[in-house]
């Protein structure tokens, strides 16, 4: 009887959030091990992800490299087959264009299927805007939500904003939230229109850059001195206590 060929694994490769700065500082030696000995990646975009490789791994031969691209524009129905390398013992690299895959990240949807077809899953430590705003932050570290983005029509997002800022009241649970950088100066104006002014909000702007702005203040402060936020990526953070 023949004996099926062990799987191969996939790892879930963090990547730096910004593009400034040494990959070294914020990156684990165990994620150069991983990207010496994998050939196979699923990204969202090739060109930074070759970019990236070839800075962390300037040894790796770029040749040998094959990417599978999930992005906003791939079917679903493609999303098993990136897995296929790891079906036939291979192991299979995951990166998300900036931070932690599979966390506000569509290659969740690819972890799903992994563990759903019996692929161990290895995730390797780096930098996760969510965790280092909510560590910074200075907020309920103990009972936090991340609600990704908020709805684009106004009085949605109003209401969006009115509902977390009561559940953090009510729950003593901070709000976490972001928006599309070049739509951040807007959406901080939205913020300061909707919420009471004593509630806290915390900004936390290009994270491990150094433009870096992580603070923490009343509505009433903040609008006393608005930042700058476009193109920004940026973290924002509310709680009523």
């Amino acid at each position: 009887m023949n004996t099926p060929s062990p799987k191969g694994k996939l790892y879930l490769l963090p990547v730096p959030l910004g593009e400034e700065g040494d990959t070294k500082d914020v990156l684990p030696q165990a994620i150069e091990r991983a990207v010496d000995f994998i050939d196979h990646y699923i990204v969202e975009n090739e060109k930074t992800a070759r970019r990236f490789i070839k800075a962390i791994l300037p040894t790796k031969k770029q040749p040998d490299l094959k990417l599978s691209v999930l992005n906003k524009h791939t079917k679903p129905s493609e999303h098993s087959g990136f897995l296929q390398p790891c079906m036939e013992g291979k192991n299979v690299g995951l990166m998300s264009e900036a931070g932690c895959p599979g966390v506000a990240d569509p290659g969740a949807a690819i972890v799903k299927i992994a563990h759903e077809k019996g692929i161990q899953v290895v995730p390797l430590v780096g930098p996760s805007s969510i965790l280092m705003a909510m560590m910074a932050s200075g907020m309920n570290g103990q009972s936090f939500a991340f609600n990704g983005y908020l709805p684009i029509e106004k009085g949605e997002k109003r209401a969006a904003l009115k509902n977390f800022e009561k559940l953090s009241q009510d729950k003593s649970q901070s709000q976490l939230f972001i928006e599309t950088p070049f739509r951040n100066n807007k959406m901080l104006e939205e913020v300061l229109l909707a919420l009471q002014p004593t509630t806290h909000l915390c900004i936390a702007a290009d994270i491990t850059q150094p433009t870096e702005l992580i603070k923490t203040k009343t509505v009433a402060q903040w609008k006393k001195e608005i930042p700058d936020l476009h193109n920004r990526p940026c973290i924002f953070i509310i709680h009523k206590f």
